[in-house]
Protein backbone atom coordinates (compact mmCIF):
# COMPACT_ATOMS: atom_id res chain seq x y z
CA UNK A 1 0.00 0.00 0.00
CA UNK A 2 3.00 2.56 0.84
CA UNK A 3 4.71 1.78 -2.85
CA UNK A 4 0.71 2.52 -3.93
CA UNK A 5 0.20 5.72 -2.49
CA UNK A 6 4.12 7.36 -3.28
CA UNK A 7 3.82 6.22 -6.72
CA UNK A 8 0.25 8.34 -7.05
CA UNK A 9 2.30 11.33 -6.28
CA UNK A 10 4.27 13.13 -9.28
CA UNK A 11 7.69 12.47 -8.89
CA UNK A 12 10.46 14.36 -10.91
CA UNK A 13 12.56 12.94 -13.24
CA UNK A 14 15.67 15.57 -12.67
CA UNK A 15 17.86 15.64 -10.33
CA UNK A 16 17.79 18.78 -8.31
CA UNK A 17 20.61 20.07 -6.37
CA UNK A 18 20.17 20.18 -2.49
CA UNK A 19 19.43 23.47 -0.88
CA UNK A 20 22.91 24.01 0.33
CA UNK A 21 21.96 28.06 2.07
CA UNK A 22 23.63 29.46 5.20
CA UNK A 23 26.15 26.05 5.30
CA UNK A 24 28.42 27.28 8.50
CA UNK A 25 25.36 28.40 10.02
CA UNK A 26 23.34 25.30 9.74
CA UNK A 27 26.41 23.09 11.04
CA UNK A 28 26.56 25.56 13.61
CA UNK A 29 23.01 24.83 14.19
CA UNK A 30 23.78 21.07 14.22
CA UNK A 31 26.59 21.27 16.64
CA UNK A 32 25.21 23.07 19.09
CA UNK A 33 21.94 20.49 19.37
CA UNK A 34 22.57 17.22 17.01
CA UNK A 35 19.72 15.46 17.94
CA UNK A 36 17.19 18.13 17.20
CA UNK A 37 14.51 16.92 14.60
CA UNK A 38 14.53 20.69 13.12
CA UNK A 39 16.81 23.78 13.51
CA UNK A 40 15.38 27.15 13.98
CA UNK A 41 17.21 29.95 13.35
CA UNK A 42 16.81 33.83 12.74
CA UNK A 43 18.19 33.69 8.96
CA UNK A 44 15.99 35.36 6.61
CA UNK A 45 16.08 33.26 3.03
CA UNK A 46 15.93 35.45 0.76
CA UNK A 47 18.20 37.86 2.26
CA UNK A 48 20.45 34.41 2.98
CA UNK A 49 20.42 33.53 -0.56
CA UNK A 50 20.98 37.45 -2.22
CA UNK A 51 23.86 38.28 -0.14
CA UNK A 52 25.52 34.29 -0.94
CA UNK A 53 24.78 35.42 -4.77
CA UNK A 54 26.57 39.02 -4.29
CA UNK A 55 29.62 36.94 -3.13
CA UNK A 56 29.75 34.24 -5.73
CA UNK A 57 29.94 37.19 -7.89
CA UNK A 58 32.60 39.00 -6.35
CA UNK A 59 34.65 36.23 -5.76
CA UNK A 60 34.68 35.64 -9.61
CA UNK A 61 36.12 39.44 -9.97
CA UNK A 62 38.51 39.36 -7.01
CA UNK A 63 40.69 35.84 -7.85
CA UNK A 64 40.59 32.50 -6.74
CA UNK A 65 42.05 32.02 -3.09
CA UNK A 66 40.17 35.32 -1.56
CA UNK A 67 37.55 34.55 0.15
CA UNK A 68 34.45 36.81 0.88
CA UNK A 69 32.43 37.13 4.51
CA UNK A 70 29.01 38.96 5.63
CA UNK A 71 26.74 39.84 8.37
CA UNK A 72 23.66 41.44 8.18
CA UNK A 73 21.72 41.99 11.65
CA UNK A 74 18.50 43.93 12.94
CA UNK A 75 20.22 46.27 14.90
CA UNK A 76 16.76 46.70 17.02
CA UNK A 77 16.52 43.13 18.14
CA UNK A 78 20.35 42.16 17.36
CA UNK A 79 18.99 39.23 14.76
CA UNK A 80 20.87 37.68 12.42
CA UNK A 81 19.33 37.83 9.16
CA UNK A 82 22.14 36.40 6.77
CA UNK A 83 25.44 35.09 7.61
CA UNK A 84 27.81 34.07 4.87
CA UNK A 85 30.99 32.65 6.15
CA UNK A 86 32.91 32.58 2.82
CA UNK A 87 32.48 32.86 -0.75
CA UNK A 88 31.59 29.29 -1.03
CA UNK A 89 31.77 26.44 1.39
CA UNK A 90 32.69 23.53 -1.06
CA UNK A 91 35.81 26.13 -2.40
CA UNK A 92 38.90 24.56 -2.26
CA UNK A 93 40.97 27.30 -3.41
CA UNK A 94 39.85 29.58 -0.87
CA UNK A 95 39.69 27.56 1.86
CA UNK A 96 35.73 27.71 1.82
CA UNK A 97 35.05 25.41 4.93
CA UNK A 98 36.38 27.98 7.55
CA UNK A 99 33.77 30.92 8.87
CA UNK A 100 35.39 33.84 8.09
CA UNK A 101 32.65 35.87 10.22
CA UNK A 102 34.24 34.38 13.46
CA UNK A 103 37.79 34.71 12.57
CA UNK A 104 40.03 37.24 14.35
CA UNK A 105 41.55 40.15 12.06
CA UNK A 106 42.89 43.16 12.30
CA UNK A 107 39.80 45.89 11.55
CA UNK A 108 41.46 48.56 10.03
CA UNK A 109 40.40 51.86 10.28
CA UNK A 110 36.50 50.19 10.93
CA UNK A 111 37.21 51.30 14.86
CA UNK A 112 37.54 55.10 13.98
CA UNK A 113 33.91 56.03 14.23
CA UNK A 114 33.97 55.20 18.20
CA UNK A 115 37.16 56.96 18.83
CA UNK A 116 35.79 60.36 17.25
CA UNK A 117 32.17 59.13 19.10
CA UNK A 118 34.25 59.78 22.55
CA UNK A 119 36.08 62.64 21.33
CA UNK A 120 32.40 64.58 20.84
CA UNK A 121 31.05 63.00 23.52
CA UNK A 122 33.88 64.42 26.17
CA UNK A 123 33.06 67.61 24.17
CA UNK A 124 36.99 68.07 22.89
CA UNK A 125 35.36 69.04 19.63
CA UNK A 126 32.52 69.27 17.21
CA UNK A 127 32.31 68.57 13.52
CA UNK A 128 34.23 72.14 11.81
CA UNK A 129 36.39 71.79 14.86
CA UNK A 130 39.71 72.07 12.79
CA UNK A 131 42.73 69.46 13.61
CA UNK A 132 46.14 69.14 12.58
CA UNK A 133 46.94 66.30 9.67
CA UNK A 134 50.74 67.07 9.55
CA UNK A 135 53.59 63.88 10.69
CA UNK A 136 53.33 63.09 14.51
CA UNK A 137 54.99 61.12 17.18
CA UNK A 138 53.27 60.24 19.73
CA UNK A 139 56.17 59.21 22.57
CA UNK A 140 57.54 57.23 19.41
CA UNK A 141 54.68 55.86 17.53
CA UNK A 142 54.59 57.74 14.09
CA UNK A 143 51.47 57.18 12.63
CA UNK A 144 51.34 57.26 8.56
CA UNK A 145 48.55 58.39 6.59
CA UNK A 146 47.38 55.32 3.99
CA UNK A 147 48.46 57.10 0.61
CA UNK A 148 51.38 58.40 2.90
CA UNK A 149 50.06 62.19 1.69
CA UNK A 150 49.32 64.30 4.56
CA UNK A 151 46.30 67.21 4.36
CA UNK A 152 47.58 70.08 6.85
CA UNK A 153 44.86 71.37 8.50
CA UNK A 154 41.27 69.82 8.36
CA UNK A 155 37.79 69.80 10.08
CA UNK A 156 36.91 66.49 12.09
CA UNK A 157 34.02 65.65 9.56
CA UNK A 158 36.60 65.51 6.60
CA UNK A 159 39.37 63.84 8.96
CA UNK A 160 37.17 61.13 9.61
CA UNK A 161 35.24 60.81 5.98
CA UNK A 162 38.68 60.68 4.78
CA UNK A 163 39.93 58.46 7.07
CA UNK A 164 42.95 60.50 8.02
CA UNK A 165 45.17 58.57 10.78
CA UNK A 166 46.86 61.00 12.67
CA UNK A 167 43.72 63.43 13.53
CA UNK A 168 42.25 59.82 14.80
CA UNK A 169 45.47 58.82 16.88
CA UNK A 170 45.62 62.56 18.39
CA UNK A 171 41.97 62.14 19.57
CA UNK A 172 42.42 58.54 20.99
CA UNK A 173 45.69 59.75 22.59
CA UNK A 174 43.17 62.19 24.45
CA UNK A 175 40.20 60.36 25.03
CA UNK A 176 42.56 57.19 26.15
CA UNK A 177 42.90 54.00 24.31
CA UNK A 178 41.75 51.77 27.55
CA UNK A 179 38.50 53.63 27.45
CA UNK A 180 38.31 52.72 24.22
CA UNK A 181 38.88 49.27 24.61
CA UNK A 182 36.03 49.69 28.18
CA UNK A 183 33.30 50.65 25.84
CA UNK A 184 33.75 47.86 22.94
CA UNK A 185 33.80 45.76 26.10
CA UNK A 186 30.76 47.07 27.17
CA UNK A 187 29.13 46.39 23.82
CA UNK A 188 30.22 42.78 23.86
CA UNK A 189 32.81 42.88 21.88
CA UNK A 190 36.77 42.31 23.14
CA UNK A 191 39.64 42.93 21.00
CA UNK A 192 42.37 40.44 21.54
CA UNK A 193 45.86 42.23 22.12
CA UNK A 194 48.71 41.30 21.20
CA UNK A 195 50.44 38.51 24.06
CA UNK A 196 51.37 40.32 27.02
CA UNK A 197 50.53 44.28 25.58
CA UNK A 198 48.55 46.54 26.88
CA UNK A 199 45.78 48.87 25.15
CA UNK A 200 47.96 51.50 22.90
CA UNK A 201 47.58 53.84 20.73
CA UNK A 202 48.23 50.87 17.17
CA UNK A 203 44.24 49.79 18.20
CA UNK A 204 42.90 52.76 16.78
CA UNK A 205 44.29 51.67 13.40
CA UNK A 206 43.66 48.27 13.64
CA UNK A 207 46.51 46.91 16.14
CA UNK A 208 43.89 44.15 18.05
CA UNK A 209 42.18 41.44 16.62
CA UNK A 210 38.20 41.06 15.96
CA UNK A 211 35.90 39.10 14.33
CA UNK A 212 33.26 40.06 11.66
CA UNK A 213 30.83 39.39 13.94
CA UNK A 214 31.98 41.65 17.21
CA UNK A 215 32.41 44.54 14.55
CA UNK A 216 28.74 44.13 13.16
CA UNK A 217 27.38 43.95 16.97
CA UNK A 218 29.34 47.08 17.87
CA UNK A 219 28.09 48.80 14.91
CA UNK A 220 24.79 47.90 15.69
CA UNK A 221 25.11 50.58 18.54
CA UNK A 222 25.28 53.27 15.68
CA UNK A 223 22.26 52.24 14.01
CA UNK A 224 20.50 52.15 17.20
CA UNK A 225 21.19 55.13 19.06
CA UNK A 226 24.11 54.31 20.94
CA UNK A 227 22.10 50.93 22.63
CA UNK A 228 24.53 47.90 21.29
CA UNK A 229 21.94 44.86 20.55
CA UNK A 230 23.35 41.24 20.99
CA UNK A 231 23.78 39.25 17.68
CA UNK A 232 21.68 36.00 18.00
CA UNK A 233 21.42 33.48 15.66
CA UNK A 234 18.92 31.64 17.29
CA UNK A 235 15.14 32.98 18.21
CA UNK A 236 15.50 31.49 21.55
CA UNK A 237 18.84 33.14 22.29
CA UNK A 238 19.56 36.21 24.70
CA UNK A 239 17.39 39.15 23.22
CA UNK A 240 19.35 41.67 25.91
CA UNK A 241 20.78 44.84 24.49
CA UNK A 242 24.53 45.42 25.91
CA UNK A 243 24.34 46.18 29.26
CA UNK A 244 25.60 50.07 28.39
CA UNK A 245 24.94 52.49 25.62
CA UNK A 246 28.59 52.15 23.69
CA UNK A 247 28.35 56.60 23.28
CA UNK A 248 25.53 59.08 24.14
CA UNK A 249 22.46 59.42 21.50
CA UNK A 250 23.79 62.75 20.44
CA UNK A 251 27.65 61.49 19.91
CA UNK A 252 25.89 58.58 17.86
CA UNK A 253 24.22 61.37 15.18
CA UNK A 254 27.24 63.12 15.25
CA UNK A 255 28.96 60.30 13.56
CA UNK A 256 26.12 59.24 11.54
CA UNK A 257 25.99 62.33 10.12
CA UNK A 258 29.56 62.46 9.12
CA UNK A 259 29.46 58.56 7.95
CA UNK A 260 26.15 59.47 6.03
CA UNK A 261 28.55 61.65 3.67
CA UNK A 262 30.75 59.81 2.70
CA UNK A 263 30.83 59.24 -1.05
CA UNK A 264 29.97 56.10 -2.15
CA UNK A 265 32.38 53.39 -4.06
CA UNK A 266 33.07 54.33 -8.12
CA UNK A 267 29.27 53.18 -9.80
CA UNK A 268 27.43 52.70 -6.74
CA UNK A 269 24.35 54.94 -6.09
CA UNK A 270 23.72 56.71 -3.03
CA UNK A 271 21.46 54.39 -1.06
CA UNK A 272 20.98 56.91 2.28
CA UNK A 273 23.30 54.89 4.34
CA UNK A 274 26.20 55.77 6.72
CA UNK A 275 29.40 53.60 6.21
CA UNK A 276 33.12 53.25 6.84
CA UNK A 277 36.03 50.99 5.48
CA UNK A 278 39.33 49.70 6.70
CA UNK A 279 42.20 47.98 5.77
CA UNK A 280 44.21 45.92 7.31
CA UNK A 281 48.26 46.77 7.49
CA UNK A 282 49.96 44.75 4.20
CA UNK A 283 46.54 44.46 2.48
CA UNK A 284 45.85 41.23 4.31
CA UNK A 285 42.05 42.47 5.34
CA UNK A 286 39.30 44.37 3.50
CA UNK A 287 36.67 45.74 5.14
CA UNK A 288 33.15 47.65 5.04
CA UNK A 289 30.29 47.67 7.75
CA UNK A 290 26.77 49.75 6.56
CA UNK A 291 24.01 51.16 8.58
CA UNK A 292 20.86 52.40 7.59
CA UNK A 293 18.20 53.48 10.66
CA UNK A 294 17.56 49.73 11.19
CA UNK A 295 20.34 47.17 10.12
CA UNK A 296 23.50 46.65 10.08
CA UNK A 297 25.77 45.06 6.93
CA UNK A 298 29.08 43.65 7.52
CA UNK A 299 31.61 42.70 4.47
CA UNK A 300 35.09 40.85 4.80
CA UNK A 301 37.50 40.62 2.39
CA UNK A 302 40.78 38.40 2.73
CA UNK A 303 42.36 35.28 1.99
CA UNK A 304 41.43 32.68 5.09
CA UNK A 305 45.10 32.12 5.18
CA UNK A 306 46.28 35.67 5.93
CA UNK A 307 47.87 35.84 3.16
CA UNK A 308 48.62 39.59 1.45
CA UNK A 309 46.25 40.57 -1.75
CA UNK A 310 48.46 43.62 -2.99
CA UNK A 311 45.72 46.84 -3.82
CA UNK A 312 43.14 44.55 -1.93
CA UNK A 313 41.19 47.79 -0.04
CA UNK A 314 38.06 48.58 2.42
CA UNK A 315 37.56 51.30 -0.42
CA UNK A 316 37.93 49.20 -3.66
CA UNK A 317 36.93 45.82 -2.44
CA UNK A 318 34.74 45.68 0.11
CA UNK A 319 32.59 48.43 -0.59
CA UNK A 320 31.00 47.88 -3.70
CA UNK A 321 30.26 44.61 -1.89
CA UNK A 322 28.20 46.19 0.87
CA UNK A 323 26.31 48.66 -1.75
CA UNK A 324 25.46 45.52 -3.93
CA UNK A 325 24.49 43.38 -0.83
CA UNK A 326 21.93 46.08 0.72
CA UNK A 327 20.69 47.01 -3.16
CA UNK A 328 20.14 43.04 -3.35
CA UNK A 329 18.61 42.18 0.38
CA UNK A 330 14.94 42.78 -0.54
CA UNK A 331 14.66 44.27 2.88
CA UNK A 332 13.86 48.21 2.28
CA UNK A 333 16.07 50.76 3.50
CA UNK A 334 15.37 52.58 6.93
CA UNK A 335 15.41 56.38 7.04
CA UNK A 336 18.69 57.49 9.25
CA UNK A 337 16.75 58.63 12.33
CA UNK A 338 16.32 62.59 12.83
CA UNK A 339 18.79 64.27 15.32
CA UNK A 340 18.12 63.67 19.15
CA UNK A 341 17.27 67.22 21.26
CA UNK A 342 20.84 68.54 21.45
CA UNK A 343 22.36 67.06 18.16
CA UNK A 344 23.61 69.99 16.42
CA UNK A 345 25.62 70.68 13.41
CA UNK A 346 27.02 74.36 13.96
CA UNK A 347 28.92 76.13 11.61
CA UNK A 348 32.52 76.94 12.07
CA UNK A 349 31.59 80.34 12.63
CA UNK A 350 28.97 79.67 15.54
CA UNK A 351 32.04 76.70 17.31
CA UNK A 352 32.61 78.55 20.86
CA UNK A 353 36.56 79.88 20.75
CA UNK A 354 37.65 76.42 22.68
CA UNK A 355 36.20 74.58 20.13
CA UNK A 356 37.51 76.17 16.79
CA UNK A 357 41.21 73.80 16.57
CA UNK A 358 41.32 70.74 18.99
CA UNK A 359 43.95 71.31 21.31
CA UNK A 360 45.07 67.87 23.14
CA UNK A 361 45.24 68.08 26.36
CA UNK A 362 49.22 67.17 26.54
CA UNK A 363 49.80 70.20 24.90
CA UNK A 364 49.05 72.09 28.13
CA UNK A 365 52.43 73.35 28.73
CA UNK A 366 52.73 74.92 25.24
CA UNK A 367 53.40 78.53 25.18
CA UNK A 368 50.50 80.77 25.49
CA UNK A 369 48.57 77.47 27.15
CA UNK A 370 47.03 78.02 30.80
CA UNK A 371 49.13 77.89 33.93
CA UNK A 372 46.29 76.79 36.38
CA UNK A 373 45.17 73.41 36.49
CA UNK A 374 43.30 71.46 34.30
CA UNK A 375 38.93 71.51 35.07
CA UNK A 376 37.38 68.87 37.16
CA UNK A 377 33.87 68.43 37.95
CA UNK A 378 33.35 68.35 42.38
CA UNK A 379 30.03 68.29 42.37
CA UNK A 380 28.22 65.67 41.38
CA UNK A 381 30.87 63.27 41.48
CA UNK A 382 31.50 60.40 39.45
CA UNK A 383 28.79 57.84 39.82
CA UNK A 384 26.58 59.42 41.80
CA UNK A 385 22.76 58.79 42.35
CA UNK A 386 20.99 61.96 42.33
CA UNK A 387 17.73 62.51 43.33
CA UNK A 388 15.62 65.62 42.10
CA UNK A 389 12.72 65.23 44.64
CA UNK A 390 9.43 63.89 45.38
CA UNK A 391 7.01 63.32 42.55
CA UNK A 392 4.09 63.87 45.30
CA UNK A 393 5.19 67.25 46.22
CA UNK A 394 5.59 67.93 42.30
CA UNK A 395 8.48 69.79 43.11
CA UNK A 396 11.56 68.99 41.25
CA UNK A 397 15.09 71.05 42.60
CA UNK A 398 17.66 71.75 40.39
CA UNK A 399 20.89 69.97 40.53
CA UNK A 400 23.92 72.29 41.89
CA UNK A 401 27.20 71.89 39.66
CA UNK A 402 30.59 72.71 40.94
CA UNK A 403 33.62 73.31 39.44
CA UNK A 404 37.89 73.43 40.61
CA UNK A 405 40.51 74.74 38.47
CA UNK A 406 40.14 75.52 34.55
CA UNK A 407 40.00 79.10 32.98
CA UNK A 408 36.83 80.96 32.71
CA UNK A 409 35.25 81.15 30.71
CA UNK A 410 33.33 77.42 31.09
CA UNK A 411 30.75 76.01 28.59
CA UNK A 412 28.61 73.27 30.47
CA UNK A 413 27.20 70.35 28.48
CA UNK A 414 24.62 67.60 29.38
CA UNK A 415 24.37 64.71 26.95
CA UNK A 416 26.30 66.86 24.54
CA UNK A 417 23.69 69.67 25.05
CA UNK A 418 24.94 73.10 26.39
CA UNK A 419 23.23 73.99 29.30
CA UNK A 420 22.66 77.83 29.99
CA UNK A 421 24.38 79.06 32.73
CA UNK A 422 26.70 81.75 33.49
CA UNK A 423 30.28 80.93 32.23
CA UNK A 424 32.43 83.24 34.50
CA UNK A 425 31.43 80.87 37.78
CA UNK A 426 32.52 77.77 39.05
CA UNK A 427 29.04 77.15 40.48
CA UNK A 428 25.87 76.71 38.49
CA UNK A 429 22.75 74.53 38.58
CA UNK A 430 20.75 72.58 35.72
CA UNK A 431 17.67 70.69 35.66
CA UNK A 432 17.53 67.64 34.04
CA UNK A 433 15.67 67.03 31.51
CA UNK A 434 14.87 63.14 32.47
CA UNK A 435 15.51 60.27 34.26
CA UNK A 436 18.65 57.88 33.97
CA UNK A 437 22.05 58.09 33.23
CA UNK A 438 23.46 61.47 32.68
CA UNK A 439 26.61 62.86 31.21
CA UNK A 440 28.16 65.81 32.23
CA UNK A 441 30.86 67.79 30.61
CA UNK A 442 32.69 71.28 31.00
CA UNK A 443 35.37 72.64 29.04
CA UNK A 444 37.38 75.40 29.93
CA UNK A 445 38.28 78.83 27.74
CA UNK A 446 41.79 76.40 26.79
CA UNK A 447 39.74 73.76 25.46
CA UNK A 448 40.11 71.36 28.50
CA UNK A 449 37.56 69.18 29.45
CA UNK A 450 35.75 67.22 32.28
CA UNK A 451 33.17 64.88 32.47
CA UNK A 452 31.19 62.61 35.55
CA UNK A 453 28.18 60.49 34.54
CA UNK A 454 25.32 60.19 37.29
CA UNK A 455 22.25 58.85 37.45
CA UNK A 456 19.55 60.74 37.75
CA UNK A 457 16.19 59.39 39.62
Amino acid sequence: GEVERASAEPVSSTRRPMPALAAHAADEALRRDPLAQRQIVTVDRGVQDALEGVAREAAVRLGPKVSIAMVMADAATGEILARVGSAGAFDQRSSGWIDMTKAERSPGSTLKPFIYGLALEDGLVMQETMVEDRPANFSGYRPKNFDMGYQGDVTIRQALQLSLNVPAIRLLEAVGPVRLMSRMRSGGAVPRLPAGELPGLAIGLGGAGLTLESLVQLYTGLANGGQVASLRLYPDGPMASGPERILTPQAVWQVTDILAGVAPPQGAPRLGIAYKTGTSYGYRDAWSVGYDGRHVLGVWVGRPDGGSVPGLTGYLAAAPILFEAFSKAGIGLTPLPRPPAGALRLAASELPFALRRFAPPSQALVAGAPTEPAPEIVYPPQGARVDLGQAAQKQVMPLALKLNGGRAPFRWLANGRPVEVSGRRRTASWMPDGTGFQTLTVIDAAGRAASVKVFVE
